[in-house]
């Protein structure tokens, strides 16, 4: 499922207009990605925890020369499923 195809859904399920529920589902992910930024969790009970982690600088190696290669820190979002998602998609 892409973007388009959440839209549609959200607008079918909530009886919504198709541009009404673009909005939702905008403000959704911005609103998310806001609290990511600040380096704040955000916990949907049932759903899962979308949360940040640091990445620690490393050294790499480039693939066609073999030189190393450093790869700087870097924050990185991730996602935990809840209970309740894992359990809808485990039964």
């Amino acid at each position: 499922m892409n973007k388009i195809e959440l839209v549609d859904t959200v607008s079918e399920t909530a009886g919504l207009s198709k541009t009404d529920a673009a909005k939702a589902v905008e403000a959704v992910f911005d609103s998310i990605t806001a609290e990511l930024k600040k380096g704040n969790e955000v916990r949907l009970v049932g759903f899962g925890t979308f949360l940040v982690t640091n990445r620690a600088a490393s050294e790499g190696r480039n693939p066609r020369t073999g030189e190393p290669v450093h790869i700087p820190a870097s924050k990185q979002p991730k996602f935990r499923a809840g209970k309740g998602l894992k359990e809808s998609v485990n039964g």
